[in-house]
């Protein structure tokens, strides 16, 4: 009874606090700037793939990317994305490029402003601080993408040269897909981690943050699987929309990411609150 009265009380405090402070206002700003940010991001990731030599494989690492969201969502906003990056810019980072992940960096100062609010707490470093630290994000992002594409080329030809060579290994060829969905799992756990961590202001630890990602990840996976379900079978967005039917579905899947998101920064600062507020009653007694 205790722990159903807890629950009620937490997730209370939760949605409470999300609709108080204009979390839906909150999720379309944190989902504009994240598409705002997207292609920018991919510029600059593959152009410093193309500087380092590893353009010939950045591509796949986008697909990888799609891979792990529905495929009525990824394919129109893929589509998209291989236009732009079919555009080619050269092996050296001009200023456009350079500009790029500038405007990337904005993304992430949405999700500091949205987790500011969801963990109750007001921002008092410098600007140029959350500056760097924004594009410092932008540049570990790339890195990790990077690291991706390179593990994409590798992963095959070490599984095809094992396979030809042990015979017994080649049954479990198949299981490269396995992983490549584990390691996209493991770096985005990874990724929300440390922004929860590190991106809003006050401090927390791991475990601290690992409801709020829980629930962010079981939530987008629902909310993105019910977006696609409507969009294979109810929806008529090409009709619709025509031209800008990917925009559109890029913007609301976004937006289901993002409310996600930050209902997973509120329901940790409910928990810490709850928690708190026990530690409270009890040392009062």
């Amino acid at each position: 009874m205790r722990t159903i009265v807890a629950i009620r009380r937490i997730l209370g405090d939760a949605f409470g606090h999300f609709n108080a402070d204009d979390g839906w206002a909150m999720a379309s700003h944190v989902a504009i700037s994240a598409l705002m940010a997207l292609f920018p991001f991919l510029i600059f990731a593959t152009a410093l793939a193309s500087f380092m030599g590893a353009d010939a494989y950045a591509e796949d690492a986008v697909d990888l990317i799609f891979d792990t969201w529905p495929q009525e969502v990824a394919e129109p906003i893929a589509e998209e994305v291989h236009n732009v990056l079919g555009v080619r810019r050269g092996g050296v980072l001009t200023f456009g490029v350079v500009l790029a992940g500038v405007f990337a960096s904005n993304g992430v100062e949405a999700l500091r402003l949205a987790l500011n609010r969801a963990y109750r707490v007001r921002e008092q470093r410098s600007i140029f601080f959350l500056r760097m630290q924004s594009l410092l994000f932008v540049l570990v992002a790339t890195i990790g993408f990077l690291t991706i594409s390179l593990l994409l080329v590798v992963a095959p030809v070490v599984l095809e040269i094992a396979s030809d060579n042990l015979e017994w290994l080649a049954p479990y060829a198949g299981t490269i897909t396995f992983w490549r969905y584990t390691i996209a799992l493991a770096i985005l756990v990874l990724a929300l981690v440390l922004v929860h961590l590190w991106l809003p202001g006050g401090k927390r630890s791991v475990l601290d943050v690992l409801p709020g990602i829980a629930f962010t990840l079981l939530g987008s996976l629902l909310g993105s699987s019910l977006f696609a379900a409507y969009l294979s079978r109810f929806s008529s967005y090409a009709n619709t929309y025509a031209g800008l039917a990917s925009i559109m579905i890029a913007v609301v899947f976004l937006y289901i990411l993002s409310a996600m998101f930050i209902l997973g920064g509120e329901l940790n600062a409910a928990i810490m609150r709850y928690r708190e507020a026990r530690r409270a009653v009890m040392d009062a007694t």
